[in-house]
């Protein structure tokens, strides 16, 4: 099956935006690509996903899953249709994060390069050549020489000055190295994706976003050889999935609604400011006997008849007066909540359940379910991976007694104002930052709301207890 990885000799190479030009361009010569993101990352995987015509992108990461979840997963959505479509992909393309070596291991442990290794995939190695001449021998040189056992297809220069600066890089490359060069994509302003604070804007917000695609996706069939792009990804070996040897694959891990019991209803916020979701976690939630059902908090004027409520993160703030315009769907939602409706909230989601909302100078009205407000701020207050062990008071079934600590992560330039000294917590925070450094998950009636954003990967299963909760108090 064939498959590569993208990655980069640091962040903020373009490694995205070539990615996503990529796969529309293997898209559209017929390829159903499979699109997956090291990391925990949201909003990357929804641009993927656009770009590979629909197909949901999915998360490779060390922090939250097993070593035998991770090549599981791999091989299997290689191999199997996935929700929503009936066609088994043809590649796979896996974006990277950060630099290729980059980790807090001193080893190396959970960077791309091993990520690379372990999937059996070869690499194409994006380099930020603004600015570079003779000195990217030795640069792609130490590259090769530091990991030899890592399988280096070719490299894709990127923001080249034009095409003297291009044909002076590749001569250099060529004398030196054995890596070909299968690609030199010039500066262009058009092919930035708009950047805010949280890094790009997710996909399911951008305007004309399909014309963004489009533009990219034109200067990287320009520019790159893609078929060498091919040929690269076909030499990779064949992932093996072998659900009996590898017990924390999705197919044994995911919840299933128990024989006979009744399915539930779960409205989940899905529009222009609310759309963090992982795909793996809305299958889980089905699988769990769960029927979802999306609405917009930004312009429904009420919560569908459902029998729990999911609001995840996404940017309220970016439209925080038409949230704040909507009176009937907060007076809903607050309602809901009050009659003791089971709900959970993300990041994004707990803002929107709070008092108000401050940002700037801007001060808007939110839902008030949770009583006081929450503020904007200039730097992160909140970002990076997380561990969080469950407390007594946590409202859900609990964890499998096997699970200590739930691994998850957070990424919030948002704080609570001032914290009620009568809330109850979900969660003590082992590492991270959460509610106030101590506490993440915040209990008020049947709502658990939480900066922290969880996966139901390995043993965590979050999707079918929160089903659960729903279904027992029906």
């Amino acid at each position: 099956m064939a498959h590569l990885y993208l990655s980069a000799s640091q962040k903020s190479s373009g490694k995205t935006t070539l990615s996503i030009g990529l796969i529309r361009a293997l898209h559209r010569r017929g390829e159903v690509v499979q699109p997956f993101k090291k990391g925990p990352d949201y909003i990357d995987p929804l641009w993927l996903a656009r770009a590979a015509g629909g197909r949901a992108c999915h998360n490779l990461d060390y922090h939250t899953m097993p070593v035998e979840e991770i090549c599981g997963d791999f091989a299997r959505l290689l191999q199997t249709p996935t929700p929503g479509s009936t066609q088994d992909s043809t590649l796979g393309l896996i974006e990277g994060n950060v630099g290729l070596f980059d980790s807090i291991h001193v080893n190396g442990a959970g960077s791309n390069a091993e990520l690379a290794k372990l999937l059996g995939a070869p690499l194409v190695l994006v380099i930020n050549a603004q600015g570079m001449g003779r000195g990217i021998a030795p640069l792609l040189l130490g590259y090769q020489a530091f990991d030899p056992d890592l399988w280096i297809g070719g490299v894709i220069l990127n923001k080249v000055g034009g095409t003297r600066h291009a044909s002076n890089l590749r001569r250099v490359i060529e004398y030196y190295t054995d890596l070909p060069v299968l690609g030199a994509v010039p500066r262009a302003a058009e092919l930035a994706i708009e950047e805010r604070h949280l890094g790009l804007i997710p996909s399911n917000e951008a305007m004309a976003v399909e014309a963004t695609i489009e533009a990219i996706h034109r200067a990287v069939v320009e520019t790159v050889d893609v078929d060498r792009v091919l040929d690269i990804a076909a030499r990779a070996p064949t992932p093996t999935w072998d659900a009996s040897s590898m017990p924390l694959t999705p197919s044994s891990r995911l919840a299933r609604m128990p024989s006979g019991a009744p399915s539930v209803r779960i409205g989940i916020a899905q529009d222009e400011v609310f759309g963090f979701y992982y795909p793996d976690d809305l299958a889980s939630l089905e699988r769990a006997g769960a029927e979802l059902v999306p609405f917009s908090p930004l312009v429904d004027a009420s919560l569908p008849a459902v029998d729990g409520l999911i609001l995840g993160g996404g940017f309220p703030e970016s439209r925080m007066a038409e949230l704040e315009a909507n009176r009937s769907m907060r007076a809903s939602i607050a309602a809901f909540i009050a009659d003791g409706g089971v709900a959970y909230a993300e990041c994004g989601g707990l803002m929107y359940l709070c008092e108000r909302l401050h940002w700037g100078r801007q001060s808007r009205a939110m839902c008030g379910v949770l009583g006081a407000d929450v503020a904007m701020h200039e730097r992160p207050q909140g970002r990076g991976y997380v561990r969080l062990r469950e407390t007594d008071a946590f409202p859900w079934p609990r964890a499998p007694a096997d699970v200590a600590d739930i691994c998850a992560h957070e990424f919030h330039h948002s704080a609570i104002v001032e914290a009620s000294p009568d809330w109850r917590y979900a969660f003590d925070v082992l590492r991270g930052t959460g509610i106030d450094g101590r506490h993440d998950g915040i209990i008020h009636q049947n709502l658990l709301a939480s900066y922290a954003h969880l996966r139901a990967v390995g043993a965590v299963n979050w999707t079918g207890r929160f089903v659960e909760r729903i279904r027992s108090l029906r």
